[in-house]
């Protein structure tokens, strides 16, 4: 058995990569945060023509039946970039809901969808974009929504009224692995952007990555994430009924980005503060998809039972 991505997967990553990192993400998300949403829907768009949406719809409604391992991939991907939206929603959580004419249009892109499953999901994210809001029951949500604020202003979170819907299930268990999988892309990505930092910050006429202590601080966000790494793939090659192996993921992904989140806010120091870096992205990003989909004490004791 061969524990790799196969050289389809390898390449749709890729793809990904090279389509975002030319998009300039960071400033869709921070004008999607300012309720601005042309840039974020132009690369809702973009990621639609690859084919991200259509992942998990099957053939017979325009989708490429693809699986939980190209859906990992995917979410990777967008974490690393920081790509705003409900994009595990509507990627991950929203085609095991719909059917019909709805699940050909959220793969070809045309329908955003949000998902609210309380207890442990009890806000809809981007209500205001989404065509429909949806619990894990696939029942649509059409009362209004109320904005209410959060931790990471690209994420914008709306209450609405909904019916009390266990978080249990295929649905939600492919929600927590696409948290997981956008957890450890951006924890990647603190960890690249502090690597390249300390090799070109100097203090004393030095870089700073020359010293052991910057040296040490960055080893242990690359171990934390490589065994981060292994569970969440493995999460995905066992398939979401797996909840137990869906919550280690979570967790160790978890853990691992926000690690590397304080890491690199260490590395960096006072510009990281500044709103201007795209530092200050990730680390609310990363705080905010810490608790999404389940926060880490809810999984422990998932993983426990």
């Amino acid at each position: 058995m061969r524990f790799q991505l196969s050289p389809e997967q390898r390449q749709f990553a890729a793809t990904l990569h090279e389509l975002l990192g030319g998009a300039d993400t960071a400033a869709a998300a921070r004008a999607w945060a300012a309720g601005e949403h042309d840039r974020g829907l132009k690369l809702w768009r973009a990621l639609a023509d690859v084919g991200v949406f259509a992942l998990l719809v099957d053939e017979d409604h325009g989708g490429l039946g693809a699986g939980p391992v190209d859906l990992v991939v995917a979410c990777e991907a967008l974490g690393y970039h920081a790509v705003p939206g409900p994009l595990v929603e509507s990627a991950a959580v929203a085609p095991a809901l719909l059917t019909g004419h709805r699940l050909t249009s959220l793969a070809e892109g045309d329908l955003v969808a949000t998902v609210v499953a309380p207890p442990e999901v009890p806000l809809a994210l981007d209500a205001d974009v989404a065509g429909m809001v949806l619990d894990l029951t696939g029942a649509s949500l059409t009362a209004g929504a109320e904005p209410v604020r959060s931790i990471d202003p690209p994420r914008r979170l709306f209450r609405v009224p909904a019916a009390a819907v266990r978080s249990d299930g295929a649905a939600f268990d492919r929600g927590v692995l696409a948290v997981a999988a956008q957890l450890l892309g951006a924890g990647q990505w603190l960890l690249d952007t502090s690597v390249a930092y300390a090799k070109q910050r100097k203090q004393y006429g030095r870089a700073i990555g020359e010293y052991q202590a910057i040296k040490h601080l960055l080893a242990d966000v690359v171990t934390r994430l490589e065994l981060a790494r292994p569970l969440l793939y493995g999460a995905a090659v066992a398939g979401e009924t797996f909840a137990r192996d869906v919550s280690a993921a979570k967790v160790m992904a978890g853990d691992a980005a926000l690690l590397a989140a304080r890491t690199a806010l260490q590395v960096h120091g006072a510009i990281g503060y500044t709103a201007e870096h795209d530092l200050g992205l990730r680390l609310t990003k990363v705080r905010a998809l810490a608790g999404a989909w389940g926060t880490g004490s809810f999984h422990r004791a998932r993983v426990l039972r």
